[in-house]
């Protein structure tokens, strides 16, 4: 009965406002392009292959204005490469939701959706945040730490994956979720994907490591988008978080893990003997000296945009401060590299741009639910749209109890690993570490991957 009711609301509310199907046909249309990238990255490469066959048979050759020599490009091949970047579905997909609005309403409407009711803070502080996470100094700050705790187990490959992957995402709860992701993801690039695991842990870890990090954030209540849209409005401090959310997420991340450390335990000892075999010495941080002062200064970066996060002015503007320290301190630096938070960027806008068309049906999906239910549709409906959004819809339903409450968040952070869209710093982790994915990171491997430490962390939030 219940169900039949609330059909009957989604098709009042299409009869009401057809435009609400075609904004969610085409948000599910990006979705299920998301799906299909590896196999346009395939056709890119088909194309571009017959590219250079032609044009080596035609010897065509073409130069810059200096007379370097420059080759063809395979205008097709770009286009289809283009297409299969998962960081640019949703910006693509926003074109053709703002030629929708037009046609549906008018170029004025559009316009201001996009320009005045959207949004944008939240992807340029994971822009930022990526940037700042990703530098030099940070990564020799985060190494340091997460050095202590792999050395316990001889700093081998698996003592390092453990420490990653454990204590990494709870970064999440005072650096925020994009930096805990981004310093995590680039420590296992060097700690554990150097090593050349198989496909199968290849995937289990990138799995393990949306999962973790998705909860990791729940100590308090001022670090993980999910959580931040929530504590406001339902008055929940941290003392709050750490007793109802954060131990709990504690004991899910470290069972998940140890589940996948003694599924790949063979694995590991075969990765462990390699180390050993090619006399790699235990370093702390490794690389070239910088000063503890340099280090604090990034840190003071970091917790200052933590602090500014919902002031999209002043986050900026201390970042163009930090631009030109790092230009001062160039030879403790590496070159800057935008390009990943920029896409990251990209990514999240054109997904707030879509999510912020879904309420017509999430928020009487909500509100139709019991407790259970609400958590295992919470979880599920992460995979399909940011879990801040659906606790921000959340907030919105009038009349929920403390355990309604506790129950849309619990599964909204427990979904987050399902999928690269289901929690905002997911695509800063793909973006890094898919280059040791040569087919990049499919989708549904990655879902298959995050099911059993999803369950883990689903049975700490709902039986503890």
């Amino acid at each position: 009965m219940a169900s039949s009711g609330l059909f009957q609301t989604l098709v009042d509310r299409i009869h009401q406002d057809p435009f609400n199907l075609a904004a969610t046909a085409i948000f599910t249309m990006a979705i299920a392009h998301t799906f299909l990238t590896p196999k346009i990255r395939h056709w890119a490469h088909v194309v571009e292959d017959r590219h250079r066959a032609d044009s080596g048979a035609r010897k065509l050759t073409f130069s810059d204005d200096d007379g370097n020599e420059v080759p063809e490009v395979s205008i097709g091949g770009q286009i289809l490469h283009f297409l299969s970047e998962v960081e640019a579905v949703f910006g693509i997909w926003a074109v053709i939701l703002a030629l929708t609005i037009t046609a549906f309403r008018d170029w004025h409407t559009a316009a201001d959706y996009i320009g005045r009711k959207v949004n944008f803070t939240e992807p340029m502080f994971v822009m930022v945040i990526m940037a700042l996470a990703s530098t030099r100094p940070m990564m020799r700050f985060a190494e340091r730490g997460l050095f202590l705790v792999a050395s316990v187990g001889g700093a081998t490959v698996s003592a390092w994956w453990l420490a990653i992957l454990i204590i990494g995402p709870l970064f999440g709860s005072f650096i925020t979720e994009p930096g805990a992701m981004t310093i995590s993801a680039i420590l296992l690039a060097r700690q554990f994907y150097h090593y050349k695991p198989s496909p199968r842990l290849s995937y289990a870890t990138i799995g393990l490591l949306f999962v973790n990090v998705s909860v990791g954030g729940t100590l308090t209540h001022f670090a993980a988008p999910p959580m931040v849209m929530a504590a406001g409005p339902w008055h929940w401090d941290m003392l709050y978080m750490l007793t109802n959310f954060g131990w709990k997420a504690f004991v899910g991340i470290v069972c998940a893990t140890l589940i996948y450390y003694v599924a790949f335990r063979r694995e590991f000892e075969q990765m462990n003997e390699a180390y050993l075999k090619m006399g790699r010495s235990v370093t702390q941080g490794g690389g070239a000296y910088i000063p503890n002062w340099i280090i604090a200064v990034h840190v003071g970066f970091l917790v200052y945009t933590v602090c500014v996060a919902h002031y999209p002015a002043l986050f900026i503007g201390g970042f163009l401060f930090y631009m030109a320290f790092a230009q001062a301190t160039a030879h403790y630096q590496r070159k800057l590299d935008l390009r990943p938070p920029l896409l990251v960027g990209f990514f999240l806008a054109g997904l707030v741009v879509h999510g912020g068309l879904q309420s017509w049906w999430l928020e009487p999906v909500l509100k139709s639910l019991g407790r259970v239910s609400l958590f295992v549709w919470a979880t599920i409906l992460t995979g399909f749209n940011d879990n801040a959004a659906i606790t921000y819809l959340a907030t919105l339903v009038p009349g929920f109890t403390e355990p309604f409450k506790y129950a849309v968040v619990a599964g909204a952070v427990t979904g987050g690993g399902l999928t690269v869209i289901a929690n905002a710093p997911n695509p800063a982790g793909q973006a890094i570490l898919q280059r040791f994915f040569p087919d990049g990171v499919s989708p549904a491997k990655l879902l298959v991957a995050a099911l059993i430490p999803t369950l883990v962390l689903a049975a700490a939030f709902m039986l503890l």
